[in-house]
Protein backbone atom coordinates (compact mmCIF):
# COMPACT_ATOMS: atom_id res chain seq x y z
CA UNK A 1 0.00 0.00 0.00
CA UNK A 2 1.33 3.41 -0.98
CA UNK A 3 2.25 5.74 1.87
CA UNK A 4 3.69 9.24 1.67
CA UNK A 5 5.49 8.49 4.95
CA UNK A 6 8.02 6.13 3.31
CA UNK A 7 11.50 7.62 2.97
CA UNK A 8 13.49 6.43 -0.04
CA UNK A 9 17.20 6.62 -0.87
CA UNK A 10 18.11 7.55 -4.44
CA UNK A 11 20.04 4.66 -6.03
CA UNK A 12 20.30 5.69 -9.69
CA UNK A 13 18.87 8.30 -12.03
CA UNK A 14 19.08 8.78 -15.80
CA UNK A 15 17.27 10.73 -18.50
CA UNK A 16 16.51 9.38 -21.97
CA UNK A 17 14.32 10.11 -24.98
CA UNK A 18 10.92 8.59 -25.65
CA UNK A 19 9.77 7.50 -29.11
CA UNK A 20 7.72 10.69 -29.23
CA UNK A 21 10.90 12.75 -28.82
CA UNK A 22 10.21 13.91 -25.26
CA UNK A 23 12.40 13.37 -22.19
CA UNK A 24 11.79 10.61 -19.69
CA UNK A 25 13.50 10.13 -16.34
CA UNK A 26 14.26 6.72 -14.85
CA UNK A 27 14.68 6.84 -11.08
CA UNK A 28 15.51 3.88 -8.87
CA UNK A 29 14.71 4.29 -5.18
CA UNK A 30 15.35 2.06 -2.15
CA UNK A 31 13.06 1.97 0.86
CA UNK A 32 15.37 3.13 3.67
CA UNK A 33 13.67 0.76 6.15
CA UNK A 34 13.10 -2.45 4.18
CA UNK A 35 15.70 -2.12 1.43
CA UNK A 36 13.07 -2.88 -1.23
CA UNK A 37 13.70 -1.33 -4.65
CA UNK A 38 11.14 0.89 -6.37
CA UNK A 39 11.55 1.69 -10.09
CA UNK A 40 10.10 5.05 -11.07
CA UNK A 41 9.31 6.89 -14.28
CA UNK A 42 9.06 10.67 -14.57
CA UNK A 43 7.63 12.24 -17.74
CA UNK A 44 9.12 15.43 -19.13
CA UNK A 45 6.45 17.64 -17.56
CA UNK A 46 7.33 16.35 -14.08
CA UNK A 47 11.08 16.63 -14.76
CA UNK A 48 10.69 20.26 -15.76
CA UNK A 49 9.11 21.07 -12.40
CA UNK A 50 11.94 19.51 -10.39
CA UNK A 51 15.48 20.59 -9.56
CA UNK A 52 18.01 18.09 -10.93
CA UNK A 53 19.75 18.12 -7.53
CA UNK A 54 16.82 16.07 -6.21
CA UNK A 55 18.15 13.01 -8.02
CA UNK A 56 21.64 12.94 -6.52
CA UNK A 57 22.70 9.43 -5.49
CA UNK A 58 22.12 8.99 -1.75
CA UNK A 59 19.50 11.72 -1.39
CA UNK A 60 16.52 10.81 0.78
CA UNK A 61 13.16 11.54 -0.86
CA UNK A 62 9.45 11.20 -0.19
CA UNK A 63 6.97 10.55 -3.00
CA UNK A 64 4.30 13.24 -2.65
CA UNK A 65 2.27 12.17 -5.66
CA UNK A 66 2.49 9.12 -7.92
CA UNK A 67 0.68 6.20 -9.52
CA UNK A 68 1.79 2.69 -8.50
CA UNK A 69 1.34 -0.63 -10.24
CA UNK A 70 -0.46 -3.51 -8.51
CA UNK A 71 2.71 -4.90 -6.93
CA UNK A 72 3.86 -1.45 -5.73
CA UNK A 73 7.32 -1.97 -7.22
CA UNK A 74 6.89 0.53 -10.07
CA UNK A 75 5.67 4.10 -9.86
CA UNK A 76 4.86 6.94 -12.25
CA UNK A 77 6.03 9.90 -10.17
CA UNK A 78 4.61 13.40 -10.47
CA UNK A 79 5.90 15.07 -7.29
CA UNK A 80 8.81 14.48 -4.87
CA UNK A 81 10.01 16.08 -1.66
CA UNK A 82 13.66 16.23 -0.60
CA UNK A 83 14.03 14.97 2.98
CA UNK A 84 17.82 14.88 3.29
CA UNK A 85 20.49 15.92 0.80
CA UNK A 86 23.41 13.55 0.32
CA UNK A 87 27.05 14.43 -0.08
CA UNK A 88 28.16 14.82 -3.68
CA UNK A 89 31.28 12.83 -2.87
CA UNK A 90 34.68 13.54 -1.37
CA UNK A 91 35.19 17.08 -0.12
CA UNK A 92 38.21 19.10 -1.26
CA UNK A 93 40.44 17.98 1.62
CA UNK A 94 39.50 14.32 1.12
CA UNK A 95 40.21 14.59 -2.61
CA UNK A 96 43.66 16.08 -2.02
CA UNK A 97 44.48 13.38 0.52
CA UNK A 98 43.32 10.61 -1.83
CA UNK A 99 45.41 12.00 -4.70
CA UNK A 100 48.50 12.23 -2.47
CA UNK A 101 47.99 8.60 -1.46
CA UNK A 102 47.80 7.60 -5.12
CA UNK A 103 51.08 9.39 -5.82
CA UNK A 104 52.66 7.54 -2.89
CA UNK A 105 51.65 4.27 -4.57
CA UNK A 106 53.08 5.44 -7.89
CA UNK A 107 56.38 6.13 -6.14
CA UNK A 108 56.44 2.50 -4.93
CA UNK A 109 57.00 1.42 -8.55
CA UNK A 110 60.71 0.65 -8.74
CA UNK A 111 60.99 0.49 -12.54
CA UNK A 112 61.89 4.10 -13.35
CA UNK A 113 60.47 4.07 -16.88
CA UNK A 114 57.15 2.60 -15.74
CA UNK A 115 56.97 4.90 -12.70
CA UNK A 116 57.53 8.02 -14.81
CA UNK A 117 54.97 6.84 -17.37
CA UNK A 118 52.25 6.46 -14.73
CA UNK A 119 53.22 9.64 -12.86
CA UNK A 120 53.11 11.73 -16.03
CA UNK A 121 49.60 10.50 -16.83
CA UNK A 122 48.44 11.41 -13.33
CA UNK A 123 50.12 14.81 -13.32
CA UNK A 124 48.72 15.71 -16.73
CA UNK A 125 45.19 14.78 -15.67
CA UNK A 126 45.20 15.71 -11.99
CA UNK A 127 42.20 18.06 -12.12
CA UNK A 128 40.07 15.40 -13.84
CA UNK A 129 41.23 12.71 -11.42
CA UNK A 130 40.30 14.78 -8.37
CA UNK A 131 36.60 14.81 -9.29
CA UNK A 132 36.07 11.79 -11.56
CA UNK A 133 33.53 9.12 -10.55
CA UNK A 134 34.26 5.44 -11.18
CA UNK A 135 30.87 4.84 -12.81
CA UNK A 136 27.57 6.43 -13.69
CA UNK A 137 25.47 3.96 -11.70
CA UNK A 138 27.21 0.69 -10.80
CA UNK A 139 29.81 1.58 -8.14
CA UNK A 140 31.77 4.51 -6.67
CA UNK A 141 29.43 6.87 -8.54
CA UNK A 142 30.29 10.12 -6.77
CA UNK A 143 32.81 12.95 -6.97
CA UNK A 144 36.25 11.47 -6.30
CA UNK A 145 34.87 7.94 -6.59
CA UNK A 146 37.49 6.84 -9.10
CA UNK A 147 40.31 7.64 -6.68
CA UNK A 148 38.58 5.68 -3.90
CA UNK A 149 38.11 2.72 -6.24
CA UNK A 150 41.73 2.75 -7.44
CA UNK A 151 43.03 3.00 -3.86
CA UNK A 152 40.89 0.04 -2.84
CA UNK A 153 42.31 -1.96 -5.77
CA UNK A 154 45.86 -1.04 -4.78
CA UNK A 155 45.29 -2.13 -1.18
CA UNK A 156 43.71 -5.43 -2.25
CA UNK A 157 46.64 -5.97 -4.61
CA UNK A 158 49.31 -5.31 -1.99
CA UNK A 159 47.66 -7.62 0.53
CA UNK A 160 47.29 -10.44 -1.98
CA UNK A 161 50.74 -10.04 -3.49
CA UNK A 162 52.28 -10.32 -0.02
CA UNK A 163 50.38 -13.55 0.69
CA UNK A 164 49.67 -15.29 -2.62
CA UNK A 165 51.31 -13.62 -5.57
CA UNK A 166 55.00 -13.34 -4.71
CA UNK A 167 55.97 -14.41 -8.22
CA UNK A 168 54.11 -11.65 -10.10
CA UNK A 169 55.82 -8.43 -11.09
CA UNK A 170 54.74 -6.03 -8.34
CA UNK A 171 55.51 -2.94 -10.39
CA UNK A 172 53.28 -4.11 -13.22
CA UNK A 173 50.41 -5.01 -10.89
CA UNK A 174 50.56 -1.61 -9.18
CA UNK A 175 50.66 0.12 -12.57
CA UNK A 176 47.70 -1.91 -13.83
CA UNK A 177 45.67 -0.97 -10.74
CA UNK A 178 46.57 2.69 -11.21
CA UNK A 179 45.72 2.71 -14.94
CA UNK A 180 42.98 0.10 -15.45
CA UNK A 181 40.23 2.75 -15.32
CA UNK A 182 42.21 5.77 -16.49
CA UNK A 183 39.96 6.10 -19.56
CA UNK A 184 37.09 6.98 -17.24
CA UNK A 185 38.65 10.44 -16.85
CA UNK A 186 37.43 11.09 -20.38
CA UNK A 187 34.42 8.76 -20.50
CA UNK A 188 32.43 10.52 -17.76
CA UNK A 189 31.40 14.04 -16.90
CA UNK A 190 30.28 15.10 -13.42
CA UNK A 191 28.49 18.26 -12.32
CA UNK A 192 30.37 19.33 -9.20
CA UNK A 193 27.34 21.30 -7.95
CA UNK A 194 24.66 18.62 -8.32
CA UNK A 195 26.89 15.52 -8.29
CA UNK A 196 25.06 14.17 -11.34
CA UNK A 197 27.13 11.99 -13.68
CA UNK A 198 26.80 11.48 -17.43
CA UNK A 199 28.72 10.06 -20.38
CA UNK A 200 30.95 12.29 -22.49
CA UNK A 201 29.66 11.99 -26.05
CA UNK A 202 33.04 12.94 -27.55
CA UNK A 203 34.78 10.00 -25.85
CA UNK A 204 32.34 7.52 -27.36
CA UNK A 205 32.98 8.90 -30.83
CA UNK A 206 36.66 7.94 -30.60
CA UNK A 207 36.85 5.01 -28.17
CA UNK A 208 34.84 1.85 -27.59
CA UNK A 209 35.42 1.63 -23.83
CA UNK A 210 37.68 3.01 -21.13
CA UNK A 211 39.42 -0.40 -21.13
CA UNK A 212 40.41 0.12 -24.74
CA UNK A 213 41.87 3.50 -23.82
CA UNK A 214 44.00 2.13 -20.97
CA UNK A 215 45.10 -0.86 -23.03
CA UNK A 216 46.10 1.34 -25.97
CA UNK A 217 48.24 3.83 -24.06
CA UNK A 218 50.11 1.04 -22.25
CA UNK A 219 50.71 -0.92 -25.45
CA UNK A 220 51.96 2.22 -27.21
CA UNK A 221 54.44 2.80 -24.37
CA UNK A 222 55.66 -0.81 -24.53
CA UNK A 223 54.16 -2.07 -21.25
CA UNK A 224 52.50 -5.11 -22.77
CA UNK A 225 51.80 -7.12 -19.61
CA UNK A 226 50.23 -4.09 -17.93
CA UNK A 227 48.14 -3.60 -21.06
CA UNK A 228 47.01 -7.23 -21.04
CA UNK A 229 45.86 -7.05 -17.42
CA UNK A 230 43.84 -3.93 -18.26
CA UNK A 231 42.43 -5.63 -21.37
CA UNK A 232 41.10 -8.50 -19.22
CA UNK A 233 39.85 -6.58 -16.19
CA UNK A 234 36.17 -6.71 -17.23
CA UNK A 235 36.41 -10.49 -17.37
CA UNK A 236 34.13 -11.29 -20.29
CA UNK A 237 33.86 -9.94 -23.81
CA UNK A 238 30.16 -9.23 -23.31
CA UNK A 239 31.10 -7.11 -20.28
CA UNK A 240 33.57 -5.05 -22.31
CA UNK A 241 36.77 -7.08 -21.89
CA UNK A 242 39.26 -7.09 -24.75
CA UNK A 243 40.75 -10.35 -23.42
CA UNK A 244 38.02 -12.78 -22.37
CA UNK A 245 39.01 -14.79 -19.30
CA UNK A 246 37.17 -17.81 -20.72
CA UNK A 247 40.00 -18.17 -23.21
CA UNK A 248 42.27 -21.16 -22.69
CA UNK A 249 45.93 -21.11 -21.63
CA UNK A 250 45.99 -17.54 -20.33
CA UNK A 251 48.93 -16.70 -18.10
CA UNK A 252 47.90 -16.49 -14.41
CA UNK A 253 48.78 -12.79 -13.99
CA UNK A 254 46.10 -11.84 -16.55
CA UNK A 255 43.33 -12.69 -14.06
CA UNK A 256 44.61 -10.50 -11.23
CA UNK A 257 43.17 -7.07 -11.99
CA UNK A 258 39.77 -8.51 -12.88
CA UNK A 259 39.39 -10.10 -9.44
CA UNK A 260 40.84 -7.10 -7.60
CA UNK A 261 38.59 -4.69 -9.51
CA UNK A 262 35.57 -6.92 -8.85
CA UNK A 263 36.20 -7.00 -5.08
CA UNK A 264 36.32 -3.21 -4.92
CA UNK A 265 33.16 -2.88 -7.02
CA UNK A 266 31.27 -5.27 -4.71
CA UNK A 267 32.72 -4.66 -1.26
CA UNK A 268 34.35 -1.22 -1.26
CA UNK A 269 32.90 2.22 -0.54
CA UNK A 270 30.66 1.73 -3.53
CA UNK A 271 28.22 4.58 -2.99
CA UNK A 272 28.12 8.01 -1.41
CA UNK A 273 26.14 6.71 1.59
CA UNK A 274 29.30 4.87 2.72
CA UNK A 275 31.44 8.00 2.93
Amino acid sequence: MFSTDIIYDVVTFSVGDTKAGTKMGKLQLKDSQTGEILNCILWEEALNRMDSKLFRCGNQLRIVSGSFNEKYNNCLVSALELIKEAKTGLDEKERDEAYSELVDYINKIKDEKLREFVLNIYNENKEKMLICPAAKMMHHNYIGGLMVHILECLKYAETNMDVFFQRVNRDEVLAACLLHDIGKLFEYTVDTESGLIDYDENFRKEWITHSQYGFSICMSAGFKRVAKMIAAHHGRAEWGAIVDLNEKDLEPYVYLIHHIDDMSAKFGKTNVLML
